[in-house]
């Protein structure tokens, strides 16, 4: 093999798969929200805890009520969190069989096809669980607003 093919062959194979590190940037970006929206909650749940016993009926009520919501958005900021990063897994995955496809000259072509859909399948999933978690935390944001004394503007 040419010293010149070898080189202009690496360097297309670089160009394959620098493409889905973009989107693995973009995955990052995702995980990282995410992850600050977790905390977030996590850090809600424990306050409401420390200070339940301190609380009347009422409002542990209201407290107790606030951290089922809050569980379940955990527990959905969990599981985004897992598929997005399980969809970086796979991306990676891709982005090494691009690589190495080319100088093994191996026909792995559908694998590869399978690989790009399984990780948009999860980040298809991820982002669904993430906009159902909003959802629930604007829905609780709401409860609270209509507790409040109307006003008129």
């Amino acid at each position: 093999m040419h010293p010149t093919i070898a080189v202009t062959a690496i360097a297309h194979q670089i160009q394959l798969a620098v493409a889905p590190v973009f989107l693995l940037a973009g995955i990052g970006s995702f995980l990282n929200v995410m992850a600050g929206r977790l905390a977030r909650t996590v850090d809600r749940a424990r306050e409401l805890e420390r200070n339940l016993a301190g609380l009347d009926d009422e409002l542990v009520q209201l407290a107790t009520a606030e951290l089922r919501l809050l569980d379940r958005r955990m527990t959905l900021a969990n599981l985004a969190i897992s598929s997005c990063a399980g969809a970086a897994f796979f991306v990676c995955v891709l982005v090494a069989m691009l690589f190495v496809t080319n100088f093994a000259e191996v026909g792995i072509g559908r694998p590869i096809a399978w690989l790009f859909v399984v990780a948009m399948a999860l980040l298809i999933v991820g982002l669904s669980l993430f906009l159902w978690e909003i959802r629930i935390a604007m829905r609780a944001l709401r409860l609270r607003r209509d507790a409040l004394p109307h006003r008129r503007i």
